[in-house]
């Protein structure tokens, strides 16, 4: 037998129509979903983007699976899950994200070095970004390659584009990523200056760098769907048999 619960999937990192960016589900009460492998099992169930168990919506503590693997850190599912709960702080692992909307764009304040490592290439235009197919050959295995390049250097406009090169974690099986804001918080710190970032096929990311190594990073949030999950509910323990005196068995009987 199985319980219903509700799933909302959300686009983060859209663009100004309110197309494109990441997927990002989330679950707004996780009390039923515990565990590693019962959290797993739903984000491969899911099988694209990161989905979101939100195991405190007052306190904001969230725990965040993609399809194989556990994320300590992702930046569109905190701002995703900022935005469906209008929260002002969140707790993922690492430790405390701020939240904050402007009525467009939902933002959050984090540490670039939460971010995963990648591969920085830039190029000295975006029609050679846009003429990628993926990485180079030799490009570092086990990195994802960001290729970027200025669009407007003075307004601080990137082009970019995410690629995974042979080696890394195969996640949800993508190999080129729609909108990268880990990849956009380590050029923010490399660059020390904030962002207009537009990735993949129109995504678009802003970034603004903080003090003591934290970025302000923000993005476009549309609400795709709310569909009902179904929970799993174990079978009800054994009672256990219970030996009975001769006195009780002769009561049964009669």
């Amino acid at each position: 037998m199985n319980e219903r619960d509700q799933l909302d999937v959300l686009h983060v990192f859209c663009s100004a129509a309110g197309r494109h960016g990441n997927a990002v589900s989330v679950v707004r009460d996780a009390r039923r979903h515990r565990g590693p492998e019962a959290r797993q099992a739903l984000a491969a169930e899911v099988g694209r983007g990161e989905t979101v168990f939100v195991d405190d919506p007052e306190r904001g503590f969230v725990d965040v699976h993609a399809p194989g693997r556990r994320l300590p850190f992702a930046a569109a599912a905190l701002i995703g899950a900022a935005w469906l709960l209008d929260l002002e702080e969140l707790n993922p692992p690492p430790g405390p994200v701020w939240g904050r909307s402007d009525g467009e764009f939902t933002w959050i304040t984090v540490r670039a070095d939460w971010a995963s490592p990648c591969t920085l290439a830039q190029y000295a235009t975006p029609a050679e970004v846009d003429a990628l197919a993926g990485p180079p050959a030799g490009a570092a295995s086990g990195q994802w390659w960001y290729a970027w390049a200025w669009e407007e250097e003075a307004a601080g406009r990137v082009r970019a584009r995410a690629f995974r090169p042979p080696g890394a974690a195969a996640g949800d099986g993508a190999e080129e990523d729609e909108a990268t804001g880990a990849a956009a918080l380590v050029l923010t710190d490399r660059l020390g200056r904030a962002l207009n970032i537009t990735q993949g096929r129109g995504s678009q990311i802003l970034t603004a760098p903080g003090p003591g190594g934290e970025v302000e990073l923000g993005g476009r949030v549309r609400l795709v769907s709310q569909a009902p999950v179904l929970v799993p509910v174990p079978p009800p323990a054994a009672v256990p048999a219970r030996r009975l005196s001769v006195a009780e068995a002769l009561r049964s009987m009669n």
